[in-house]
């Protein structure tokens, strides 16, 4: 069963409430611990943080501090959307409801409250998040005001779209229906595109849409005269006492609010009287209006009635009063027992719990985007913190994905270079170099030592002790020196230096592990859903079959190390047993002999790319394949296809790269391209450091 579900509106006032609150009742019927989040909230105000969070946690008697429930205020996403912060909001998002996960059974995730100003972005914003953590989603639209057909249309497109996003919608819900229109509303909804999804209509409550006592004061800044323990009243119809009291008293219906002048005493001794008669409707409340307080002679007689009428008065005059009171969003708040009962009956009553329930149970996410992937690396590289060497420390995006490395206690940081340029590096780009440990290689307690066991591992290809002196100053070599002794655990290179430069010593004398004939390479590929294995797309032009055999298992067994399962597709021009030509039988024996060696992996080949990833063409092609249009390990027959390929499906798609990841050594030692950037390198060093750990 999945650990989530994402509750969604399309529009403010939706009510959301409604379900969280029915649903949160459901959950602890049948689990001891449920947990609820909020990604964005709106900013608090007042002292109080958030209505929703307090009302659920009150309410459901949940222990967690209501700090720790969201992730971002408002006011905070929109600063950083607007400065490009998009993948800064899904990691604070993704990395705080991670927290939560942790120490509950399921959480409730509820989406935004949709503001004006920011309306445009959370329909997309609420997709986002929702597929970042890999919830199912449950999205509430409001039927008030709208024709039937523009309703019903507006829900079905945005189950659509959840869904091209790959996001499953488990339910649709249609609130504040007319009772009468209930059974049309959901036999309209029954369309082709909703019919994997629970539809559920639920009529319009008048009580749910009007506001408190509580609500009204706190909309108008009221003063309460009497009555402070009843200001949970819920209002129902609301009308000004301005005619005299005998044509106002016929006007009166239940739950009426009073809204008068403060000093129309007949008005407010009048309604206070009809509400203790038989013959009279109750009232909820009344408004003193133009803050004139009544006379104290009148003050005294109310004091010494037994009246569960609360009085409030208020600055504005009575138009602007009524204005005000006609313009309150009704909200539910932990002290609303009434909107809260109300709420949970109708749940129970109209949206089948139990039938989402079971939904739930079934329900396995597919979904792995570029920010989980991210996030799931830095949660790995954490548990075991493992120490990474660079040996290009003077160069500033080094310096600066090492420090927002060693900040987020990710790795242990070695950096080589100049102290004083790493320094003056530091002080151009306002970088704070505590925590880094920076060694200037020549001046190391250990470069003599280092000196001689690079003497000793190479003196039989030619190497003298002034060779290995002249080499070990070289970082790429010192570095890896350090990974060799065991004084780093990886080390990452490549910004500066080629690639010959940073695996030249690695294979000198780290060297292959036993029985691999070369060095392979692998990239991460982050796609919108998915993450795929590319390999080799770095290191081997041409291999033969047996070197792709290789790269096609290590490559398996890196993506089983990082969490993916590896279903291999040998690609070539040509699916099946169509094709012909060396180049299709080089793939085609190579699939053989990876299905000879390791008959428990998934494999398959000669095979399109299309056939590969697209589940239509791969069915068409290849109908018995458990491989095709489902390929989570893409292995390209030689470098000039494979380094094409990723570089292109990187820049036309937006997918995130990691790599190139070097898979074969004894030991981790990875490249960069010269024109990395700070998120490449971050990315690579965690890798590296979870290579070590599995070593």
């Amino acid at each position: 069963m999945t650990r989530s579900l994402y509750i969604t509106a399309l529009e403010s006032h939706s009510g959301k409430s409604l379900f969280v609150l029915g649903f949160m009742q459901l959950l602890l019927g049948k689990m001891a611990r449920v947990g609820y989040f909020r990604p964005i909230i709106d900013d608090p105000t007042d002292n109080h943080l958030n209505n929703h969070i307090n009302t659920v946690l009150t309410n459901f008697n949940i222990d967690a501090d209501p700090k720790e429930t969201y992730a971002l205020t408002r006011s905070e996403v929109m600063n950083h959307y607007n400065n490009g912060g998009r993948d800064y909001i899904l990691d604070e998002i993704i990395s705080k409801y991670k927290r939560i996960e942790e120490n509950y059974d399921f959480v409730l995730v509820e989406g935004s409250d949709f503001s004006k100003e920011a309306s445009i972005i959370e329909f997309d914003l609420n997709i986002d998040i929702a597929k970042n953590l890999g919830c199912p989603v449950v999205l509430i639209d409001n039927a008030q005001g709208k024709s039937l057909e523009d309703f019903c249309g507006n829900l079905e497109s945005a189950v659509t779209s959840y869904q091209n996003k790959g996001i499953e919608v488990l339910a649709a819900v249609a609130n504040k229906v007319r009772f009468e229109n209930l059974d049309l509303v959901k036999k309209t909804l029954a369309s082709e595109v909703l019919n994997k999804v629970l539809i559920y209509c639920v009529p319009r409550v008048k009580n749910l849409s009007h506001p408190t006592l509580n609500e009204v004061v706190s909309a108008l800044n009221g003063k309460v005269l009497f009555g402070s323990q009843f200001l949970d009243n819920q209002t129902g119809s609301f009308g000004v006492g301005a005619m005299q009291l005998h044509n106002y008293l016929t006007r009166l219906s239940d739950k009426s609010l009073v809204i008068t002048p403060g000093d129309r005493s007949d008005i407010l001794l009048g309604a206070l009287q009809a509400n203790l008669s038989d013959n009279y409707p109750s009232i909820s409340g009344i408004v003193l209006t133009a803050g004139i307080i009544p006379e104290d002679s009148i003050l005294k007689l109310i004091e010494g009635l037994d009246s569960n009428v609360p009085i409030i008065s208020v600055e504005p005059g009575t138009f602007e009063t009524t204005n005000a009171v006609g313009n309150i969003k009704s909200e539910i708040y932990a002290e609303s027992k009434q909107k809260i009962a109300t709420s949970i009956a109708l749940f129970n009553e109209h949206i089948g719990g139990e039938a989402l329930l079971e939904r739930l149970s079934t329900f396995e996410p597919s979904i792995v985007t570029p920010n989980m992937f991210q996030f799931q690396l830095a949660q790995r590289a954490k548990k075991d913190k493992k120490h990474i060497v660079l040996p290009e420390g003077e160069d500033p995006r080094i310096l600066q994905a090492a420090i927002e490395l060693s900040s987020q206690g990710i790795v242990d940081i070695t950096l080589l270079g100049e102290l004083k340029k790493v320094e003056n590096t530091a002080l151009l780009l306002g970088l704070n170099l505590e925590g880094l440990n920076v060694l200037e290689p020549l001046k190391t307690k250990k470069f003599d030592s280092y000196v001689k066991a690079f003497y000793e591992l190479r003196k039989h290809k030619g190497i003298n002790m002034d060779m290995a002196r002249d080499l070990m100053q070289d970082v790429s070599y010192f570095g890896t020196m350090m990974v060799y002794q065991g004084d780093a655990d990886g080390m990452v290179s490549g910004a500066v230096h080629t690639t010959q430069h940073t695996i030249r010593p690695a294979l000198q004398f780290i060297k292959t592990k036993p029985g691999i004939q070369v060095v392979s390479s692998i990239f991460f590929m982050c796609l919108e859903n998915r993450v795929s294995v590319f390999g080799d797309c770095a290191i081997n032009p041409n291999p033969n079959s047996e070197q792709l055999a290789e790269i096609a298992i290590l490559s398996a067994i890196s993506a089983k190390n990082f969490g993916i399962n590896p279903k291999i597709a040998m690609l070539s021009y040509s699916s099946g047993s169509s094709g012909k030509g060396a180049d299709v039988e080089r793939v085609r024996q190579a699939t053989s002999t990876v299905r000879e060696l390791h008959p428990d992996l998934e494999i398959e080949g000669p095979i399109q790319y299309d056939a590969a990833v697209d589940p239509m063409v791969g069915k068409s092609k290849l109908p018995d394949s458990n491989v095709a249009g489902q390929a989570s390990v893409l292995i390209f027959p030689d470098l000039n296809t494979g380094n094409n390929t990723y570089k292109a499906v990187q820049r036309e798609t937006g997918a995130l790269a990691i790599g190139p990841i070097l898979q074969g050594l004894n030991k981790p030692v990875n490249d960069l391209s010269r024109g990395c950037t700070v998120e490449d390198i971050f990315n690579t060093v965690m890798v590296t450091a979870i290579q070590a750990q599995n070593n």
